[in-house]
């Protein structure tokens, strides 16, 4: 049975507190609830139609002891959880846990997939297998509604293990390829394949590193979190630009990309050069496809392994992910990975 939509994120971290405010203060979430059981503690952010869970304690050490702070479920809603338990054990994935109506797989590395039921979202919270208390104060706080849905995740597997997950989400949860782009810049280089399902409501992006080229992000993401996972979340919002100005306001720092890229968006984008110069004091990146313009940006890592980060995108029509975007991106990332060593 095929997978409908991300009903959940879960992320793990040794610090909660300053997690949950990076969330709400920073990027416009709104905490509505949370739960507290013998070895776990939650907070429930949301924004648009986005779930994220930011989980702490003793059922997190393992996790955390071997990738710092990081994304260990996403969790899929599926119309029959049994069946599709059933189909993604046929196709070579492993149960970790069974309750009475969610099924949890094991997905990439450490990172598990909780199938849960179809259903209407409830007010309160997602299916977790603890109770959630809503907060007094849930309808208070700062929250910009800028977000609207989880555009993609970003997965970051092993060089020259692609073929190999590109079949295991395409047999164990009915994802199909949607496209794929290889990325070369001399040194090093990135392959990666677009996963996604046939409500167009779950994407993975699959990036892993050419083993024949030098060493370069992808390897060092690798070496920080101790094998394959979540690279990046990235978050839909109507317009871009301004989003970017207001986040930075809020404490978030972006990727800076240099003045050259934009002298080079003219000749590339001619459509857009009258917004050139507005894109450029964001410095974000853009992009067109037959359906129309991508505008991109991706922000730093603010958790202490420097593994996990965040995206904005607008789609102004485009359905896919721009050529020159994911290169831009990437020489984004590599630089600013230089500038740390």
């Amino acid at each position: 049975m095929a997978v409908h939509d991300v009903e959940y994120i879960e992320l793990y971290t040794s610090r909660k507190k300053s997690v949950v405010d990076y969330f709400v203060s920073s990027m416009g979430f709104r905490q509505t609830a949370e739960a507290v059981g013998t070895d776990r503690s939650s907070a429930l952010l949301r924004q648009g139609s986005v779930q994220l869970i930011v989980t702490t304690g003793p059922a997190t050490w393992e996790f955390l002891g071997s990738h710092g702070d990081g994304i260990a479920d996403i969790a899929l809603a599926c119309d029959d959880v049994a069946q599709s338990a059933q189909t993604a054990e046929a196709a070579g994935a492993t149960m970790t846990a069974s309750a009475m109506d969610t099924r949890t797989i094991a997905g990439f590395g450490s990172v598990v997939h909780t199938l849960v039921p179809r259903t209407p979202r409830s007010a309160l919270g997602p299916r977790t297998g603890f109770d959630w208390n809503a907060l007094p104060d849930a309808s208070s706080g700062p929250s910009t509604g800028r977000i609207q849905l989880l555009d993609h995740i970003a997965i970051c597997v092993e060089g020259g293990s692609l073929a190999t997950y590109d079949a295991f989400y395409r047999d164990a949860f009915g994802l199909s390829r949607y496209s794929s782009e290889y990325v070369d810049v001399g040194e090093h280089a990135m392959d990666s394949v677009v996963m996604r399902s046939s409500s167009g409501r779950v994407t993975f992006t699959l990036v892993a590193p050419d083993q024949r080229k030098g060493t370069g992000q992808l390897d060092a993401f690798l070496e920080r979190n101790h094998g394959p996972g979540v690279q990046h979340l990235a978050f839909l919002v109507e317009s871009i630009v301004p989003v970017v100005h207001e986040f930075q306001d809020r404490g978030v720092e972006f990727l800076t990309v240099p003045d050259s890229y934009y002298d080079g968006l003219v000749e590339r984008l001619p459509g857009l050069r009258a917004e050139i110069d507005v894109l450029r004091s964001a410095r974000v990146l853009a992009d067109r496809d037959e359906w129309g313009d991508l505008l991109q940006l991706f922000s730093r890592s603010p958790h202490e392994r420097n593994t996990l980060f965040y995206e904005l995108i607008q789609r102004r029509g485009s359905r896919g992910f721009g050529s020159g975007n994911i290169r831009a991106l990437y020489e984004a990332v590599e630089r600013d990975r230089l500038a740390a060593e």
